[in-house]
């Protein structure tokens, strides 16, 4: 049984910085990927970054390329997402995906609860 558990969201002011990070469990097959989505009140769930199981592929959404730094996953299993210069347009519930696969593309089969991010003005 797969679990993620996300942690280190917060209030930060705008040009803070964070890093979330996303606990693994049951992760026993490869290969597979993980994830950061992101969803902020009133819009659609959104990709934000993705690494490959040996940490050698990742890929970034447009808009968070240079200043979110997606790492892991190790042998604790634990992936992290570094974010710098934080905007309020950041603000959102982030939350861990995982996928079995070779691409970084959805569906993403599991899910964690989600971390609160939120970046004041």
């Amino acid at each position: 049984q797969v679990q993620l558990v996300e942690s280190g969201g917060g209030l930060v002011q705008a040009g803070g910085s964070l890093r979330l990070s996303c606990a693994a469990s049951g992760l026993t097959f490869s290969p597979y990927f993980m994830g950061w989505f992101r969803q902020a009140p009133g819009k659609e769930r959104e990709f934000v970054a993705a690494i490959s199981w040996n940490g050698r592929t990742t890929v970034y959404a447009d808009s968070v390329k240079g200043l979110f730094t997606i790492t892991g996953v190790n042998a604790k299993n634990t992936m992290y997402l570094q974010m710098i210069s934080l905007k309020p347009e950041d603000t959102a519930v982030y939350y861990c995906a995982a996928k079995s696969g070779v691409t970084t593309r959805p569906p993403y089969d599991y899910w964690g609860q989600g971390t609160q991010v939120t970046v004041s003005s």
